[in-house]
């Protein structure tokens, strides 16, 4: 099975998406709770995507 390719901007409008669902004032605690769960794992994947860019750019300046 082929692992999807990483989103970033995809995974940056979940996130939004997410926030505006947590700061709704009718959300149900367990909506919440499923939420914040989903945009930990978001933010995680987001960072280490970051992460790999900011080393790839390093790596760049230094060739000069």
């Amino acid at each position: 099975m082929e692992e999807k390719k990483f989103d970033y901007k995809a995974a940056v409008s979940e996130l939004e998406a997410l926030v505006a669902k947590v700061e709704d004032p009718s959300a149900g605690i367990d909506d919440i709770g499923e939420n914040v769960a989903r945009a930990e794992v978001l933010l995680e994947k987001c960072r280490a995507y970051l992460r790999q860019a900011r080393g790839i750019l390093d790596g760049l300046d230094t060739e000069k």
